[in-house]
């Protein structure tokens, strides 16, 4: 099936080559191909929606959808998306039930965090950012989890975090423990000055607020870096 959908593809390819076009492999062309692992947030999203509207193409209005997901609060997220044109309650609806089929299956008080690298398999996809993406999650007093933020989204090898923003969100949740996580879209897993010195401050910001950290993880592609594993700012 694989190899077919291979084959559609060049088909495709090849035929917009001679045409002197350019042929994109859609978001559904993609998942049959390589599977659903290897797309994009955004990619996602396209396939959720399905189709845009007059005047705005499905691959805008996902990247539209997508940064209100981000940014949004969980009580408000649902109006937040009806003010996004082209988002009629048919597509929010959909939206909506993907966000809470994954709460169900992998959110909030389903997943007990018996040590911080169980929490890789869910942030894993975030290593094929071409951008740093600085991450927390938060636990609640039985090391269940409640929610993973993107805190800030930064360049190709800084992404600047203050511990208000970090925090912020974990005292709404009444958390009582978090764990950071950002990826290095170099693919070099070792830690910074700069990543060193944020995971610094940020410990000694839980000490006051009384939120323990449990670890700052470092993701790529092929591997990762737990500070606490490696007695790197944390008591060993």
């Amino acid at each position: 099936m694989i190899e077919k959908v291979y084959y559609d593809i060049e088909s495709k390819y090849s035929k917009c080559s001679c045409l002197g076009e350019k042929y994109k492999p859609t978001a559904r062309e993609q998942l049959e191909a390589r599977g659903v692992q290897s797309l994009s947030d955004r990619d996602l999203i396209t396939i959720l929606l399905g189709s845009g509207v007059k005047g705005m193409p499905v691959n805008k209005l996902a990247t539209r959808v997508l940064e209100c997901i981000k940014t949004a609060d969980e009580e408000s997220i649902a109006t937040e998306l009806k003010k996004i044109g082209g988002m009629g309650s048919s597509k929010t609806s959909t939206i909506l039930a993907s966000i809470e089929l994954g709460r169900r299956f992998q959110g909030s008080g389903t997943i007990k965090i018996t040590k911080p690298t169980d929490l890789l398999s869910m942030v894993q996809h975030f290593a094929l950012k071409k951008q740093e993406h600085f991450l927390c999650a938060s636990l609640n007093g039985a090391n269940e989890l409640i929610k993973i933020r993107t805190i800030s989204v930064g360049t190709l090898n800084r992404a600047i975090t203050h511990p208000r923003e970090v925090f912020c969100d974990a005292i709404k949740d009444r958390a009582a423990a978090v764990i950071l996580v950002h990826n290095h879209p170099s693919g070099n897993i070792k830690p910074s000055d700069d990543d060193i010195d944020t995971t610094i401050r940020m410990l000694e910001s839980s000490k006051i607020l009384g939120i323990h950290l449990l670890d700052h993880l470092i993701i790529t592609q092929k591997e990762y870096y737990s500070f606490m594993e490696h007695s790197l700012v944390f008591d060993s």
